[in-house]
């Protein structure tokens, strides 16, 4: 009995996130769809919905090239950030070294560490070597900040592997090399998928980073390309609405591509946490 109450409990209270995390997702649908010059941020279908909106956005913010630079950051750096990860965590999950410890630690120093406290000396040592206004500066330093999540993310997983697996494979003559991508990687897929749709996610919302680093409009990522429906003294509320959600199409589009592989790699690490 009192485990049915808890359960009612749990769900009324996810219930409720649910819904309260939903309103400003539907009140941003409802408004990109808004003729245009009408401004109203209420609930309530439209009398007419103009479709063109997304359209428009599309051109007045140049997004075929935002988001083309959007997508060469985010895949750059979800490579770099993935495959870097995996070889660390399997070093510190599963191998015996001198000063693993520190050397683990230190890679999660970066999870504390405030990404605005380091933006501007990164910006600063990309300057001095002409490197600034490149996507270079944008893949290398999003690397850099996502890697200790990535390292811990996947370290918990491969020391939650039963060593009597990596000792049999080493009785059969595999190598560390064959061991980690022969039999580890391919029970690590949920856990890899997951750290893939996070960094991703990550990775294409950065707003930050983009401003400070890139100067040319060429250059600049989608989450910016958000700026061009705000003047000095008015902001087109009903084009801001419709930029927003495709700029935020693509991630969602992923997630429910990738969503069971995702999910099964939270509960895995979950419960080898």
């Amino acid at each position: 009995m009192r485990s049915r109450r808890f359960n009612l409990v749990g769900h009324v209270v996810l219930g409720i996130m649910a819904i309260y995390t939903l309103i400003p997702v539907v009140l941003v649908l409802l408004t990109s769809i808004r003729p245009e010059g009408d401004n109203s941020t209420t609930f309530g279908v439209p009398d007419s919905i103009e479709l063109g909106n997304f359209g428009d956005a599309w051109e007045t913010a140049q997004f075929s090239t935002f988001m083309w630079n959007s997508v060469l950051v985010t895949i750059g750096t979800v490579i770099g950030a993935t495959l870097l990860s995996v070889l660390a965590g399997y070093a510190f999950g599963t191998m015996e070294f001198r000063g693993r410890n520190v050397l683990f630690y230190t890679f999660l120093l970066s999870l504390v560490l405030p990404f605005e406290s380091v933006v501007i000396s990164w910006f600063y040592t990309f300057r001095e070597i002409g490197q600034t206004d490149t996507l270079q500066s944008l893949i290398v330093p999003q690397i850099a900040i996502y890697l200790g999540f990535g390292v811990f993310w996947m370290r918990t997983f491969f020391a939650g592997v039963p060593k009597d697996l990596i000792d049999a494979a080493a009785i059969d003559g595999a190598t560390s090399w064959q061991t980690l991508w022969r039999v580890l990687v391919p029970i690590a897929r949920p856990a890899i998928t997951t750290l893939i749709v996070l960094t991703g996610m990550w990775s294409w919302n950065a707003y930050l980073l983009p401003l400070v680093m890139i100067s040319s409009q060429d250059g600049l990522t989608a989450p910016l390309g958000l700026t061009f429906f705000r003047g000095d003294f008015t902001t087109d509320i009903t084009g801001l609405a419709a930029a927003s959600v495709i700029v935020a199409a693509p991630v969602v589009i992923v997630y429910a591509i990738l969503q069971r592989s995702f999910v099964r790699g939270l509960l895995t690490g979950a419960v080898k946490g």
